[in-house]
């Protein structure tokens, strides 16, 4: 399978990934209970590097000490502590061959472990659906979230961009905005979290507007174009899978159009890759982003079988393909798929806290993915 469509190398700026497969961001909840990474962390990275993958991208990462943490034990970015663990995760890959970028994610109305505050912010005062995610660590209902002002707004760009900063000293290739699966850029995006009548609220122009302010923001801080700012959406959340952008192909156009001066977008499957991609005009959301952007898009959402994401790459519907649950199962599967070596099933036990799939350090460690939503996410 040396000819496999994911198997081939990629170039974006002046980096070439050795081929089109990259980890997709995962939450582990994993970090010390201050936000830094720690030893295990650094292993558990190594391993994809290790195994074949071309990128790594970490989990959601922190990027402020006020509302933006949305888990306890989440990683944080946000101190010269976390900078330089953060920067041997980065030297650990690295050695072991592939490239890293670092998911940037805040919280928002989601958040549900915060050291720094138990109060939590939005777009507008509107209590998020349904329950909190127990497997994190809590449970009840969602409180609601204070309407965040001009000046909050301020703020987490300011949070985005140090953070970016921050990752840039620590050796990352790029980072990766979330402006997916619910938190806080995507209640942004979202009209039933956003009733704003400002700048930021009403049309999707405007909806878009703190997702795109923050890439901007990071490239007038970092005007390398060496250096990569990606952007992560999704229709679906973690409290609402069945979500859909209610105006279709046409809203997404304009979403992909207002972050279309990013360096790559990633598009989350939420319950599949295949489940959630086709819209009303019969073209898939990623084939789309990548007509309207013309950036490299990367697609996301239980892809492991190797004939579906050889198709989604050779049919240009997506110029890379990440994984989740198959990564965390096999995390040599770009050595696996070179060498026609069917991949280990997904077992779910392996989203137990306990459970383990190696003698490695790492996994012997608990490194933990606590989501009930698959696939897994950032």
């Amino acid at each position: 399978m040396c000819n496999h469509a994911a198997l081939q190398p990629f170039r974006l700026a002046s980096t070439t990934l050795p081929n089109r497969l990259i980890v997709s961001p995962m939450t582990r909840v994993s970090a010390e209970t201050d936000g830094t990474p720690t030893r295990d962390m650094c292993d558990y990275y190594a391993r994809y590097a290790a195994g074949g993958f071309g990128l790594v991208i970490t989990e959601g990462v922190y990027t402020d000490e006020h509302y933006s943490q949305g888990y306890f034990n989440q990683p944080g970015i946000t101190n010269d502590r976390h900078r330089k663990a953060w920067q041997q995760v980065n030297e650990a890959v690295r050695r072991a061959g592939a490239h890293t970028v670092m998911q940037l994610m805040h919280a928002g109305a989601l958040s549900q472990g915060n050291r720094y505050t138990a109060k939590t912010i939005g777009p507008s005062a509107v209590k998020p659906l349904r329950a909190k995610l127990e497997a994190y660590g809590s449970s009840g209902s969602w409180p609601v979230p204070d309407a965040m002002t001009a000046d909050d707004i301020d703020h987490v760009v300011q949070g985005f961009t140090a953070s970016a900063l921050a990752a840039q000293e620590a050796g990352f290739l790029g980072v990766e905005v979330n402006s997916a699966n619910g938190y806080l850029l995507d209640q942004f995006l979202t009209p039933y979290t956003n009733t704003r009548s400002d700048s930021f609220g009403g049309m999707v122009a405007n909806r878009v507007r703190l997702t795109a302010s923050i890439i901007a923001a990071i490239r007038q801080a970092i005007p390398d174009s060496d250096f990569w700012i990606g952007v992560r959406l999704s229709q679906s959340k973690v409290n609402d899978h069945e979500y859909r952008w209610p105006g279709g192909a046409q809203e997404a156009a304009l979403i992909f159009a207002g972050v279309s001066h990013a360096s790559y977008i990633h598009i989350a499957g939420g319950c599949g890759w295949v489940d959630n991609s086709l819209l009303e005009t019969g073209e898939t959301v990623t084939a789309l982003a990548r007509r309207v952007t013309r950036l490299p898009v990367i697609a996301n959402g239980g892809l492991g079988h190797a004939d579906l994401a050889g198709r989604i790459i050779s049919d240009q519907h997506a110029d890379l393909i990440s994984l989740g649950r198959l990564a965390l199962t096999n995390p040599d599967f770009p050595t696996k798929l070179r060498r026609g070596i069917h991949p280990t099933p997904f077992d779910p036990a392996i989203i137990n806290p306990t459970a383990t799939i190696s003698n490695s350090k790492a996994w012997e460690a608990g490194q933990r993915n606590l989501s009930d939503f698959p696939p897994l996410h950032g």
